[in-house]
């Protein structure tokens, strides 16, 4: 028999606990951090035991891993409709479009989630430490996206990496604006004005 549902009084299929637990701990670790949360934590929010949490992940670490694994495939799925492209084949074709359409797909997904760019902006300063669990996924997250970055098509008469350093430089920077001041700050227009600096062609 599954697990009731939180404060519902209904029973949830394992995967839909799955999913439970991974958005309820998505919420938590993106308002206190990784290390801020314990397991106790999330089962309150989930309203399970402990032990529930442990059948589905082993352990913290685990979890934390299903997180990103989850959020990172459901950014690609979208990456992929955004440019009208199959998912199996998405970094392939990223040669065929400009650098401005690949940037405005990831600022379009991004704005429509702040709290999933909150919970990676806390893990990629978290994960700055050798020994967190997700140090090694951000390092290699980074130098993808950087590749991907440089496989685009762009007029700037610079090295690709570089081109692809410093535009992730500009969207970590304005992305990080935007969630200090949301309310005030619009991220799709002023990633417009910001790209437009460094890009455009006048």
């Amino acid at each position: 028999m599954g697990a009731l549902g939180k404060g519902t009084g209904r029973r949830l299929k394992a995967e839909d606990r799955r999913n439970q637990i991974i958005d309820e701990a998505s919420v938590l670790i993106s308002g206190r951090g990784y290390w801020g949360i314990s397991i106790r934590d999330i089962a309150l929010r989930c309203g399970i035991t402990d032990t529930a949490i442990l059948h589905h992940f082993g352990n913290k670490e685990n979890l934390l891993l299903a997180i990103i694994e989850k959020r990172d495939e459901d950014d690609r799925q979208a990456f992929a409709a955004y440019l009208g492209v199959r998912r199996d084949t998405l970094y392939e074709q990223i040669q065929s479009f400009a650098v401005e359409t690949i940037c405005q797909a990831l600022v379009h997904r991004n704005a429509s989630q702040p709290e999933i760019v909150r919970l990676y902006t806390l893990l990629s300063a978290e994960a700055l430490q050798p020994n967190h669990p997700v140090h090694s996924y951000f390092v290699a997250r980074e130098q993808r996206v950087i590749k991907t970055f440089a496989a685009a098509r762009c007029h700037l008469k610079m090295d690709p990496i570089a081109r692809g350093r410093l535009l992730l430089s500009l969207m970590d920077g304005v992305q990080l604006r935007w969630l200090r001041d949301p309310e005030n700050i619009d991220l799709i227009a002023e990633w417009n004005t910001a790209a437009g600096v460094l890009l455009g062609r006048d």
